[in-house]
């Protein structure tokens, strides 16, 4: 596979979360594109497992850009020197009110590698405790009615299927 090479590269925008650039590149058989590309500081989300990982923790969301309320996994962008963890132990306590005595990477990956940068790094978290009030509402969902229910396409949410899916295997 050959690669593209970037011949410019030009901001369009700067927002608070992500950046909007456009590259103009050589693909192999020397033609030029232009690419666009979402440019974004990346995020993490957690997969909080309470009575002995058989429920998980979720937070109910308006979401804008689907004009929908979904139910999801905790999650949140990274600040600027902020560490996947340090994120989504922040994330999980503002988002929850829990805190977690334990915190296990499960993966990371590209949501939308073919127009963004972002990466999401999934977290379980373990040995929750109630410290504060909750920013969003909060479910607690059996986990394997929570997999029904993703297998329905009731949670299209793409972190939460993917971190649901990866503690289920577990």
């Amino acid at each position: 596979m050959k690669e593209e090479k970037t011949i410019k590269s030009e901001q369009i925008y700067k927002g608070k979360v992500v950046q909007l650039r456009v590259d103009t590149v050589s693909v192999p058989d020397g033609r030029t594109k232009k690419r666009e590309i979402v440019v974004h500081p990346g995020a993490a989300a957690i997969v909080p497992l309470m009575n002995d990982g058989k429920e998980v923790l979720l937070v109910e969301q308006y979401r804008k850009a689907v004009e929908s309320k979904t139910l999801e996994i905790p999650a949140g962008t990274l600040e600027e020197g902020e560490s996947p963890e340090e994120c989504a132990m922040r994330e999980l306590i503002e988002e929850t009110g829990f805190q977690a005595s334990n915190l296990d990477k499960l993966v990371e990956f590209y949501p939308s590698p073919g127009f963004s940068s972002e990466i999401i790094h999934i977290f379980k978290a373990s040995g929750l405790k109630k410290g504060s009030d909750a920013e969003l509402p909060i479910r607690f969902v059996p986990l394997d009615e929570l997999l029904t229910r993703i297998r329905r396409g009731e949670i299209k949410d793409g972190k939460t299927v993917i971190g649901v899916l990866m503690v289920s295997d577990r």
